[in-house]
C-alpha cells in the first residue's frame, strides 16, 4: 500500500506568517571580553563558539560528551561545549583554550602558559586533536585541587580521549605544572630574610 503526502494544514488566519528561523540575542563572556550573538537558540555552546566567535581551539570530536575534546571553562569549572545550548551560559564566565596564553607570540617561550609548556616538555600530544580539551580538564582542575596527586590527575584524565598518547605524558605535565604551581605558592608566601 502506497501512502501520498498530505498536503500542509492551512494556517490560521490570525497566525504570524512563518519565519525562516528564530534567532535571539545572547551575551556571552568569553575569555574576559563580552560577545553580543545573534542566533538560533538551539546552537550549542562549541558552534557558537567556532563559528560565531572564530574560537576554533575548542574541537568538536564525538558530539555526545564522551570525547572531552570540546571541554571550556565554565565558571572555572570543566564542561563538555557541545552539551550545552549558548544560550545556557548566558551570565557565565567561559574560557576557552585561547585564554591560556601567557604572552605575545613572538615570546621566547611562544606566549604559552605553564600548563601548556608542560605538556610541550612531556610530549603529550601527538596529533593535538584532543590537547585543548585536556589542558582545559586540567586547568579547571588544578584551580579546583592544586595539591592533587598523580592517582587524582590520573583519574581526572580518564573522563577525556587520546587516542595518540597513551595518557602518561599528559599525567606526568599535569602533575609537572601542579609542582612547579605548589613552589611558586610555597615560595611567595615564605617570609622574606631581611639583610
Amino acid at each position: 500500500m502506497t501512502t501520498r503526502p498530505q498536503p500542509p494544514a492551512a494556517a490560521a488566519p490570525d497566525a504570524p506568517p512563518p519565519t525562516e528561523r528564530e534567532v535571539q540575542l545572547m551575551v556571552l563572556d568569553v575569555n574576559g571580553e563580552r560577545h553580543e550573538v545573534i542566533t538560533e537558540p538551539r546552537r550549542t555552546l562549541v558552534d557558537v563558539l567556532r563559528h560565531e566567535l572564530r574560537l576554533t581551539g575548542t574541537h568538536v570530536g564525538c558530539e555526545h560528551g564522551i570525547c572531552g575534546a570540546c571541554t571550556v571553562l565554565l565558571d572555572d569549572r570543566p564542561v563538555r561545549a557541545c552539551l550545552m545550548f549558548a544560550a545556557q551560559a548566558e551570565g557565565a564566565r567561559i574560557r576557552t583554550v585561547e585564554s591560556l596564553s601567557a604572552g605575545p607570540p613572538d615570546a621566547a617561550d611562544g606566549g604559552l602558559s605553564d600548563l601548556q609548556r608542560a605538556f610541550r616538555a612531556h610530549h603529550a600530544l601527538q596529533c593535538g586533536f584532543c590537547t585543548p580539551g585536556f589542558l582545559m580538564l586540567a586547568e579547571g582542575f588544578l584551580a579546583e585541587r592544586p595539591d592533587a596527586d598523580k592517582e587524582e590527575i590520573r583519574e581526572v584524565v580518564a573522563a577525556n580521549l587520546c587516542r595518540c598518547t597513551g595518557y602518561q605524558p599528559i599525567v606526568e605535565a599535569i602533575e609537572d605544572c601542579a609542582t612547579a604551581r605548589r613552589a611558586e605558592r610555597a615560595a611567595a608566601s615564605a617570609p622574606r630574610k631581611e639583610k
